[in-house]
């Protein structure tokens, strides 16, 4: 009775894919989205990378279509700009699994640049977290154009006006309200050191207000994508430094 006996493939569970990031430039995910034209029916499409470590966006493109020669322009300008050439420790790009993802020639160019390509799950749009919170990030701003763009310079326009806010201007929660650039360039250290001082200075002038420890301004040793247990964390930072 629990024997497959469909003509169809026997389904295969796949284990959920996931990456440490300790620092900056190690893992990347990207994604594509689309952005309402005024005319109803046409779309331009948002290119973007993201930093999983800091949250930065490392490149982004606006077009019209989907390519894959759109996806290699990306990679290259993401590469060139954090200088991943150089670095010993192959870069891990995660995506879904779209066409201009896992086009043959993409996945060459990733060859090229020494870039280790990453896909979620079919069908599971929780394997690439970080990037679909960036999109509703953006889309859900109040001056995100909800009845559309002109045309692509006014799209292209705009979206470099939101990446600049966001990578130097947005607080980021998921990052104990660094902006992204802070995060990506190591200014958090001393920033987390002066807002450490500040509240126990707080403390000690007006201990009253204060029920308990000061607010932990600690960040995290690493990024995971998709939840790790501790053993699993221990394990990598184990083989990392064996």
């Amino acid at each position: 009775m629990n024997t497959h006996r469909s003509k169809t493939k026997e389904p295969v569970k796949r284990e959920a894919p996931t990456h440490i990031a300790t620092a900056p430039n190690q893992v990347w995910t990207w994604d594509i989205t689309w952005l309402n034209a005024m005319v109803k029916g046409e779309f331009f499409k948002l290119y973007l990378i993201v930093d999983m470590f800091s949250r930065m966006i490392v490149a982004h493109e606006v077009w019209e279509t989907e390519n894959a020669e759109y996806s290699k322009r990306l990679i290259r300008k993401a590469a060139l700009a954090q200088g991943i050439a150089a670095k010993e420790k192959p870069l891990v790009l995660h995506s879904d699994n779209g066409s201009p993802m896992k086009a043959a020639t993409f996945l060459a160019t990733l060859e090229k640049l020494g870039v280790q390509s990453s896909f979620s799950r079919p069908r599971v749009s929780n394997d690439n977290p970080y990037s679909e919170s960036l999109f509703k990030t953006m889309k859900y701003r109040p001056v995100f154009p909800n009845k559309g763009f002109k045309t692509l310079e006014e799209a292209r326009e705009w979206v470099l006006e939101f990446v600049r806010w966001y990578n130097h201007q947005h607080l980021h929660s998921g990052i104990k309200f660094l902006t992204p650039y802070q995060r990506h360039f190591g200014l958090d250290i001393d920033i987390m050191k002066k807002r450490t001082e500040t509240y126990q200075k707080a403390k000690a002038k007006h201990p009253e207000r204060w029920s308990g420890e000061i607010r932990d301004w600690s960040l995290p040793d690493c990024v995971t994508l998709n939840p790790m247990n501790e053993t699993e964390v221990e394990k990598y930072f184990n083989q990392q430094s064996s």
